[in-house]
Order: structure tokens, then sequence, then C-alpha cells
């Protein structure tokens, strides 16, 4: 089993153009397993975690409603958003600057083989960083995601979450509002829930801005040592071309 995983900082960078890219990388890691499945090659599949900020875009997972989405084409533009139906579970959700979005793209036969395990793991490693700034997160029974005061009339989501997997292996991820313009959720019904709010850390903790870069490296070293992963030597950065 191959526990180590190739961390990449893609900046930021186009929705459309990082999905094609994570499909790229899946596609492989799975071109891999079929190979070694058919013809017993014993191939090391890799595993890697992604770090994005994308423009402006609001995406629809598989089984979401899309009215659920407030806004018209010309209202979108108006925005300077996008929108794309998109193959991960869950509804719709926002992504924008000051949000940091991970992408684990994994082949869990090198981790272990629980979809279930894997979402929980992956809400935990967002839980576990934001006691770090001294906030008590949690879940909400039957909605994935990270969430503050549940069980409150002040229960508001901090971090989506929706993946997709296929064969073990997995793409999409988390999201985590750090210092993200919240206005952007008022127009859609955010994962389809109405009634809660949706927060962002700045604003839990009364900051202008909170260090993006701070909160990655907490967000890596809990990954890491919830998967019992080990990171690749160095820190890979991909450009735009």
């Amino acid at each position: 089993m191959n526990r180590k995983v190739e961390i990449q900082d893609l900046g930021l960078r186009d929705y459309k153009e990082t999905w094609d890219y994570q499909e790229e990388l899946f596609g492989s890691i799975l071109d891999i397993k079929m190979k070694n499945r058919r013809e017993g090659a014993g191939l090391e599949t890799p595993n890697y975690l992604l770090f994005v900020e994308h423009p402006h875009v609001y995406t629809l997972g598989k089984s979401g409603d899309v009215h659920n989405m407030l806004l018209d084409e010309k209202q979108l533009e108006a925005k300077g958003a996008t929108f794309y139906k998109i193959n991960r579970g869950g509804d719709i959700t926002y992504h924008g600057p000051g949000q940091i979005v991970g992408y684990p793209i994994l082949d869990l036969d090198n981790f272990f083989t629980d979809i279930h395990k894997y979402l929980r793991f992956l809400e935990e490693v967002i839980i576990r960083t934001l006691a770090e700034y001294g906030l008590k997160a949690t879940r909400s029974e039957g909605e994935t995601g990270v969430w503050l005061d549940v069980g409150t009339p002040f229960a508001r989501k901090i971090c989506a979450m929706g993946v997709r997997a296929s064969r073990w292996v997995t793409m999409h991820g988390f999201a985590l509002n750090v210092n993200a313009d919240l206005g952007y959720f008022d127009h859609i019904i955010p994962c389809g829930i109405r009634g809660k709010a949706v927060t962002s850390l700045h604003v839990e903790l009364g900051k202008q801005e909170v260090s993006e870069t701070e909160v990655r490296e907490k967000i890596q070293k809990h990954f890491f040592d919830l998967f019992e992963a080990e990171s690749v030597a160095s820190v890979k950065t991909v450009t735009e071309n």
C-alpha cells in the first residue's frame, strides 16, 4: 500500500480547468488499477491532495435540485460568477476567493475501503483544524460537512463537503470558508438546506483576515495524522500555463 500523498497547490484556478485536472489524475489512477487487475502488474497507485482557490462559482451535485440556485444566467454574469452541474454527491454550494478548497484524489485501497469513514475523516480534519482557533465545530446528523452550534437556533455551516468515488478512488472534497464573502451564499439554498446559516472563520474570530497559509498548513497536518499518510518530500506548486 502506498500511503504517500503528493500535495499540489494550484493557487487561484478556474473551476472547470481544475475539474478537468482532477478527472485526469482520477482517470490515471483508475487506469493503473485496471492494469493491475487485468495483468497483475503490481504497479503502485499514487495519491494527491490538491489545494485551490476558485473565482466565484456555484456547483450543483448530481443529487441536487437546480431550484436551489436562485440566480438566472444574466444575474450570474452580473455577479461575476459561473455555474456548473457536476458529478459529486450533495446539492448546491459556492466556491470563491477566501475559501480553502481541498481535493483529495486518493486510492482508498492504500488506506481503507470505507466511504463513510472517509467522509468522517475529512470532517474530522476540519474539526481539529478549527479547534486550534478555539472553535468547537461538530457534525450535524444527516448533513455532511462541518458546523458550529449544532442543535441551536444559531447553527451555521463553515465547511461544505461532497465527493465522488469509483473503484475506491476519490475526487472532489471539502471547501472551508476562511475569509469568504458570505453574501454569495444568499443566492443559493446552500446544500439544499433551508433555514440554516453559513459562516466563515474570519467572522467567527472577529478578524479582518485570517492567514490562509496558516490554516492550510494545519489542515495538512491533521490530514496526514488521521490518514496515517506520508507527505511527498517537497510541496509541488502547479502554475497555470
